[in-house]
């Protein structure tokens, strides 16, 4: 028997787990780039150098917390071997089901 089928690995992750961390970053740069928009006129190198620095920084954060809420959310786990032996072969497929008709 194959090592991996002795397992079920389960994602629960969905979009509203991450949504809130994509609005905080999106305010991160919407205001950076205000930022660097009231700045441009006196100094743009400067302007475009934060707006840059910004998003090289904040990044690296983001990353972390979608990998960190991904890593939350995978389950696995250990199969028991008697219900193994009566599960269907992996390449058979489930009988297709029927309408009734009641409601």
């Amino acid at each position: 028997m194959n090592p991996m089928n002795r397992y079920r690995f389960v994602c629960t992750l969905s979009f509203g787990d991450i949504y809130g961390q994509v609005i905080v970053w999106l305010l991160v740069i919407f205001a950076s780039l205000a930022a660097a928009l009231a700045t441009m006129s006196t100094n743009p190198i400067i302007a475009l150098a934060s707006v840059g620095l910004i998003l090289v920084l904040s990044l690296p954060f983001v990353l972390f917390a979608f990998v960190t809420t991904l890593f939350s959310h995978l389950e696995i786990y250990a199969l028991d071997p008697a219900t193994q032996s009566k599960a269907r072969p992996a390449g058979a497929r489930p009988a297709p089901t029927q309408a009734t008709g009641a409601a």
